[in-house]
């Protein structure tokens, strides 16, 4: 490693928890690991006093000229997903990624890159609540909405906050061992490894106030997963055609009934295995699943990771 510098940025309007994320990564004494550990230093990117979130004022010790020997940089979030960051961060981080530097983003920071027309053709990652705004602002990035982080290359970029420390772990682990990087989340209370390809913890979205003919069934749907559901069963139910019910469906939920029902289904399976000791055969019942294989294929493709990993990884958050 030779004294690896991480370089975090910071901001006016910081976000704490992504900037204490990786102070609490890269910055913190770790003599136990017997490693040669990184530098850390912070610098300022813009001109002027920054204030964080919370009322707290930020005053860096170092400017921007110090991305110029940054070995990896860390963007801890972004204000405003709409505000083009200062030129002259911009310019500094282009330069950067040029010269080969690794450059990390958690949550809104991807704007920041995005902005520094970095990102042009590759994969990234961001919250979830940021997707639709990427995707209007900048076509020419190749967006995955559901996973937690996205390695391409010298880039990475993060989900939400907690994310984010999966994504510095990641880097933990490929820039010292596995080892390391289990004794750095020992210490942090939180698992050891949560693979990037796992989907990202999106809410359920509730029905609208106004009882749409679309809502009233969906709501029926929730408490009755265990009925048949096939597409003439719910157009009788809502009283309308099959093919209106598919158009009236899509329109107010962006999906098909029955895509909309598996993900329904694969979030109860959610539910159940975070509340219960339910079997994953039992579970898949309950969710209305015909067979624990079938819950088993439609859990993995739509949250990335199998129901008994999700519940271990739950589980361990809650010890």
């Amino acid at each position: 490693m030779s004294r690896h510098l991480v370089v975090a940025i910071a901001y006016d309007q910081l976000c704490t928890f992504e900037m204490g994320c990786s102070i609490e990564i890269f910055a913190l004494p770790r003599p136990e690991l017997g490693v040669d550990w990184y530098r850390f230093a912070i610098c300022s990117g813009e001109r002027g006093e920054l204030k964080a979130m919370g009322g707290l004022t930020i005053k860096a010790p170092y400017g921007l000229n110090i991305l110029d020997r940054a070995d990896t940089i860390i963007i801890p979030g972004w204000r405003n997903a709409n505000e083009r960051p200062p030129e002259n961060l911009l310019r500094k981080l282009r330069s950067a990624h040029q010269r080969g530097a690794r450059i990390a983003t958690i949550c809104s920071g991807v704007f920041v890159l995005a902005h520094a027309g970095i990102l042009d053709g590759i994969t990234v990652t961001t919250h979830w609540k940021y997707v639709d705004t990427l995707k209007t602002h900048f076509p020419r990035i190749k967006l995955n909405p559901d996973v937690l982080y996205v390695e391409s290359g010298n880039i990475l970029t993060s989900a939400g906050s907690s994310a984010g420390l999966d994504m510095l772990l990641h880097l933990v682990r490929q820039d010292y061992d596995s080892k390391t990087a289990n004794q750095v989340a020992q210490r942090l209370v939180m698992p050891p490894h949560r693979d990037g390809g796992q989907a990202q913890f999106v809410p359920r979205p509730l029905p609208p106030k106004e009882k749409s003919r679309i809502s009233q069934l969906t709501e029926w749907i929730r408490k009755n997963p265990t009925h048949p559901l096939d597409l003439k069963s719910l157009a009788k139910k809502a009283s309308t055609s099959p093919r209106t019910l598919q158009r009236q469906f899509r329109d107010e939920t962006g999906m098909s009934p029955q895509m909309w029902i598996i993900r329904e289904r694969v979030a109860r399976a959610k539910e159940l295995l975070e509340s219960s000791r339910y079997s994953i055969s039992e579970i898949a019942e309950y969710a209305g699943f015909k067979s624990e294989e079938s819950l088993r294929h439609h859990f993995r493709r739509i949250a990335q990771i199998s129901p008994s990993t999700y519940r271990r990884q739950f589980l361990s958050l809650l010890d």
